[in-house]
């Protein structure tokens, strides 16, 4: 009888959350920052980003 070989289970949707709080919904994942939308906008001025409009 032949044997049957397993393939590794495949991990689909969010893995990784936000650094700072954990959510994993309204990601910035842009420049390697993995912040929720929220948490960035606490943390931006403090990153060097600016607003302009």
């Amino acid at each position: 009888m032949a044997k049957i070989k397993l393939q590794p289970k495949r991990n689909f949707g969010r893995k990784d959350g936000c650094r700072r709080c954990g959510r994993k919904r309204g990601m910035v994942r842009r420049y390697g920052l993995r912040l929720c939308r929220q948490c960035f906008r606490d943390s931006a001025p403090a990153l060097g980003f600016r607003k302009y409009s």
